[in-house]
């Protein structure tokens, strides 16, 4: 008991980054130039958090089979659930700029919007859970990255929404609920998996990993190119030797 309410202390800390981030962007003007930037950074910090922590765990534990499966049926599910979210309007949640459309010209977009932040953080704060099982370096490491990242998605999103004409209690209501959820998230992966045989466990785990890295793709890494173009890669490469850094420190 005392583990799980560990893991979800951990998934709430992770989570509070959005809602820190938001705060930043919804009190401050903070150049999008800036904000993609600092996208790019997260980018890197969670690929690498996916190579090294994930899914090279997931290979520790029972090989390739459970390791391509997970990643592959991770990234369908999540891809599917996001092109559903973006024909409603949830396709530029992350952008900081004039992207995100209103009530007003997109009904239920808000809904969407929430949703699609919900599909976002569950594989990140279930991956915490999973992760602090093993105890140590491991959980460490990947609430570091799932924090570094989460800061920056919280800012761009906070500032779109505001430029979209949503108020700040609908933002703070949002990223609060998020990172509520992220806390539960990762509570349940300690408590419902602690007793999980290797090979499911490297499935889960790699099946996380799958969708957080369609998640970068399809969101995270078009957010920071569409500010800064060529410096999107230098960036990204800096966030991933960082958390490759830290993973290893």
């Amino acid at each position: 008991m005392v583990g799980a309410l560990v893991a979800g202390g951990w998934g709430l800390f992770a989570g509070a980054a959005l809602l820190v981030g938001a705060a930043i962007g919804s009190f401050v003007v903070v150049p999008a130039r800036w904000i993609a930037l600092v996208m790019a950074f997260g980018s890197g910090v969670l690929i690498a958090a996916v190579s090294f922590e994930l899914i090279a765990e997931a290979y520790e534990r029972s090989g390739m089979t459970p390791v391509v499966a997970g990643a592959a049926g991770g990234a369908v599910v999540y891809s599917g659930a996001n092109a559903l979210l973006a024909r409603r309007g949830a396709r530029h949640r992350k952008r900081s700029g004039q992207e995100q459309p209103s009530e007003t010209e997109e009904p239920g977009s808000g809904n969407a919007i929430a949703l699609g932040a919900l599909l976002d953080g569950v594989p990140e704060s279930l991956v915490i859970g999973t992760s602090l099982l093993g105890g140590g370096h491991l959980g460490a490491a990947t609430v570091g990255a799932v924090f570094v990242s989460n800061l920056p998605e919280g800012l761009a999103s906070a500032a779109g929404m505001r430029r979209a004409g949503r108020g700040r209690g609908y933002v703070f209501a949002l990223w609060g609920g998020i990172a509520v959820v992220s806390g539960l998230a990762a509570l349940a992966g300690y408590a419902l998996l602690g007793g999980a045989p290797a090979s499911a466990m490297a499935l889960i785990t790699a099946l996380a990993g799958g969708a957080i890295l369609a998640m970068i793709a399809d969101t995270m890494i078009p957010e920071a190119y569409s500010k800064v173009h060529v410096l999107t890669g230098l960036v990204t490469v800096v966030g991933f030797l960082a958390a490759f850094a830290m993973a290893h420190a």
